[in-house]
Parts: structure tokens; C-alpha cells; sequence
């Protein structure tokens, strides 16, 4: 067998750091895959996965939340705000960016500050986890950080998810506040950036003037939820050609739209 190169000896230390399988097993695969990382990695917990009992699964993803407790500060079955920030901090999540949001609700939190036991072993349960090593795990959710503004159903997901997590205690809506800051940490990378893709109009910041100077409510699911779609569409038409007055969209997405062109008309003639 040739040597392998540079880049072939990065993917097998990748695929053994990911699936904590040996290097004769992440050769193997890899060979399988033409050397494609992503793909490799993929086959390997598919064929791994019926090996494993779902039970064993979750005493290991068990084990390991108790691990990351602090017995005197965290109830048995929650991580509290320190434990949850330092487990977050171990796989690599930015806690001022969308990966924050990403892991959120990839273990199903309750709340921005606190982890379940049920949401953690569930969640990763659910990834196809083999390894249950935090290493394993950073390197897992490196890869799931990397597709997110590429993925626009996880992204939509992730997104959706916020607004759920963000909540604080039992309220229906979140205030305009909070929205401005998950709306900034959202769109922009390593999530999908709301710019323009021809003229590159910056829609993230006219989107966030317009409810500064207008808008005075708090943010509904509804409005939450349609703000994306509308930030999609306006994505790929500068235009705005999808929007008409006879339309579906919410109310302040229609103020928006009369607010931007009237201030772009202001621009123009000035």
C-alpha cells in the first residue's frame, strides 16, 4: 500500500478523534469513501449503530452527564447555568453566535441556562452517537457548526428552536430586545447571513433600524417564525418581488417593506 498524504493522514486523525475507532478501521472507511471525511464518518456509525444497544447507549451518554454535574450546585437530573456553560465551552459551542443555538436544541434545553438529563441523553441519542467521549462529541458538532449556513433545514430548525429556548419562564413572546440579539447571533456566520446575494443589501441591519424606530411590541411565534421566511426570499430578491400587499405575510413585515423603499427613495433622491 502507497504511503498515505498529508491530507489522507488528516482525515484518518480526524475520523479516529470523531468515532474513537482505530486506525486500521478509519483507514478502511475512508479508503471506502475516496477519503471524503463527512461521508466516511457517516457510514461508520450507520453500520456501527445496530451494534450498539440503545440501552447501553444511553447508561454511557448517562454516565457522562453525571460526570459534567456539580453535585453541590446541580440537581440530579439538570446541569445548572456553570455546568451547562463549561459543557458547552468543552464541545466548542460560541455562546454569542447561532452553534449556541445549535446546541441548544440539539439537547432539547428548556432554557438557554440549563440542560436536562432527559434532553441530553435523548439528543445524542438521536446524532447516532457511538463514542460517548466529549471529544468525540466536539468533533461531531464541529461538523454539524460547519453545515449550518449551507443546511437550510437545520438552519430553519436551529432557528425555530430559539425562539422556544429564549423564552423566559412562561411567557408566549419574546421581547423586542432579546429577539435584536438572537436575530444578530443568528444571522450571521456560522449561520445563514441575511445580506442580499447580488447587491449585498444588508437586510439583518435594516431589518434591526426598522424595529428600533418603529416597532415597540414584543416578538410573537408568529412573527418569529415568518421573519425567517422572509429573510430567505429577500436573500436571493433584492427586489422584493415576493411580497404584494394582497399577501400572507404578518403585518410588521408589511410595514417593513413600505419602510425600506420609502427610506431607499429618500437615498435616491438625496
Amino acid at each position: 500500500m502507497p504511503p498515505l498524504s498529508t491530507a489522507q493522514k488528516a482525515a484518518v486523525a480526524s475520523f479516529v478523534s470523531i468515532t474513537g475507532a482505530a486506525d486500521k478501521v478509519a483507514m478502511r472507511y475512508l479508503k471506502n469513501s475516496s477519503y471524503k471525511l463527512n461521508e466516511a464518518v457517516d457510514a461508520y456509525f450507520q453500520s456501527n449503530a445496530a451494534g450498539t444497544s440503545a440501552a447501553n447507549k444511553e447508561a454511557q451518554l448517562g454516565k457522562l452527564f453525571d460526570s459534567l454535574r456539580n453535585d453541590a450546585e446541580d440537581q440530579k437530573d439538570v446541569l445548572g447555568a456553570d455546568s451547562s456553560m463549561q459543557y458547552l465551552n468543552s464541545i466548542g459551542v460560541d455562546l454569542e453566535g447561532a452553534s449556541l443555538f445549535l446546541a441548544m436544541e440539539l439537547v432539547q434545553a428548556p432554557t438557554i441556562g440549563e440542560i436536562t438529563r432527559d434532553g441530553f441523553i435523548k439528543g445524542w441519542s438521536a446524532q447516532g452517537m457511538v463514542d460517548t467521549k466529549l471529544e468525540a462529541q466536539k468533533q461531531y458538532f464541529k461538523r454539524l457548526v460547519s453545515s449550518l449556513s449551507t443546511d437550510r433545514d437545520l438552519f430553519r430548525k436551529v432557528y425555530r428552536y430559539a425562539f422556544v429556548v429564549g423564552k423566559e419562564g412562561d411567557q408566549r413572546a419574546l421581547s423586542l430586545d432579546n429577539s435584536i440579539v438572537y436575530w444578530e447571533m443568528l444571522f450571521k456566520k456560522p449561520g445563514q447571513v441575511w445580506v442580499g446575494s447580488i447587491a449585498g443589501v444588508d437586510w439583518l441591519g435594516e431589518w434591526i433600524a426598522f424595529l428600533r424606530e418603529k416597532w415597540t411590541r414584543s416578538v410573537s411565534r408568529d412573527m418569529w417564525n415568518q421573519t425567517f421566511e422572509f429573510a430567505m426570499k429577500s436573500i436571493q430578491d433584492e427586489t422584493l418581488s415576493f411580497w404584494s400587499e394582497d399577501g400572507a405575510w404578518p403585518g410588521v413585515i408589511d410595514q417593513f417593506v413600505a419602510w425600506y423603499r420609502q427610506k431607499s427613495e429618500m437615498d435616491v433622491d438625496a
